[in-house]
């Protein structure tokens, strides 16, 4: 057998990849195999990251929280709070959120006209309505994903870039891999493939679960007056934007949601304008200049929730993948989670709360 024999060989050095082969590695020989020159050149180099208690759903919540220790405590975190805003007429969207979400384990507050109003003091009167999440906080996105290719190197685990995976089969009990111009030997294959996974999979002989990405816009803007630099997260309660600011420039995005294929995503011109038109009818800001424009994509299976877990029907197949919008806040308690159940480890505080059924692929049948 070849000399690149590894335990494991996780496809993607994403945040996903790279995270989940942190947590491998002090168990395990691992290889990460990443497509581009550099790892996280897609969704994790252009995360506008925020560790939002709501972000993604009442499912997604639990390994929110499970994280928030983690990134904290790393120094990840800077802490914003968040607004979801509303009109008069968005009362029942409002009242639903508060439902949903009430018995999560997220805090969140309903705010009177007046508290909103303080907490962003922009707005146009007819944003009269909100919900303030005061734990919300700015994620370090890059600080996180060097901290575990760091912790990754450091356990003995290798990184090979430039090593899109091209094939592979299982024979043995052992998969083969072409990738790179490489040739290895894996005992599991994990697909952190992001957009990609779907493709990864194929390649494999492994049946896609339905995992698409959809492309995300985001615009740095220069406003008259600058934005406030304690401004919260703001997000509309109807999904239809979110703004917060940066460095002195204020990150809007239209929420966008377009289907896309596995690409190197750009923004486009009309969700651009979109944006900007957004904001117009929501703050009282005059918007001088577009400094930046940035696209990334997100990639959700089927019903919007991750998949981690063994493939039903391909042996030594681990899926690590279609963690949406999501990726970023949960990755400590999704790594975890994973390598759980990648190595047959029990549960540990972290974990402890998780119900890891709901994340399985086994769900799609």
């Amino acid at each position: 057998m070849s000399e690149l024999t590894y335990d494991i060989a996780i496809a993607g050095a994403g945040m996903a990849g790279a995270s989940l082969g942190a947590e491998l590695a002090p168990h395990a020989k691992v290889i990460l195999l990443e497509a581009e020159d550099t790892p996280g050149y897609h969704a994790t180099g252009r995360s506008a990251a925020f560790w939002e208690e709501c972000y993604g759903g009442p499912e997604i919540v639990p390994l929110t929280l499970a994280s928030g220790p983690y990134l904290d405590q790393g120094g990840f975190l800077t802490r914003r709070g968040a607004v979801y805003i509303g009109r008069s007429r968005d009362k029942d969207a409002l009242d639903a959120f508060m439902g949903r979400f009430g018995t999560s384990g997220a805090t969140i507050h309903r705010l009177s006209h007046a508290q909103l109003a303080d907490k962003v003091p922009r707005l146009r009167t007819q944003w009269c309505d909100g919900i303030w999440e005061p734990a919300c906080a700015d994620i370090d996105v890059a600080s996180l994903h060097q901290h575990y290719l760091s912790s990754y190197a450091k356990a003995g685990g290798v990184l090979v870039t430039s090593s899109r995976l091209s094939a592979a089969h299982r024979d043995q009990h052992v998969w083969h891999i072409k990738a790179g111009g490489q040739e290895i030997c894996a005992r599991v294959l994990v697909n952190a493939a992001g957009a990609w996974a779907d493709d990864v999979a194929r390649t494999s002989g492994v049946a896609p679960i339905g995992i698409d990405p959809k492309r995300r816009t985001v615009v740095q803007l220069r406003v008259a007056p600058e934005a406030a630099s304690d401004l919260p997260l703001v997000l509309d309660i109807n999904g239809s934007f979110y703004f917060k600011p940066e460095n002195g420039r204020l990150w809007l995005s239209p929420h966008d949601e377009v289907p896309s294929q596995p690409c190197d995503a750009a923004p486009e011109e009309l969700a651009v304008a979109e944006a900007i038109a957004r904001l117009e009818n929501v703050a009282d800001w005059s918007v001088e200049h577009v400094e930046r424009k940035w696209a990334g994509l997100r990639s959700f299976a089927p019903d919007r929730l991750p998949v981690y877990g063994f493939d039903r029907n391909a042996e030594g197949f681990f899926w690590f993948a279609g963690q949406g919008g999501s990726g970023i806040q949960t990755a400590p308690a999704a790594a975890r989670l994973g390598a759980q159940l990648l190595l047959g480890l029990p549960a540990d505080l972290m974990t402890a709360k998780l119900d890891a059924e709901i994340y399985s692929p086994l769900r799609f049948g």
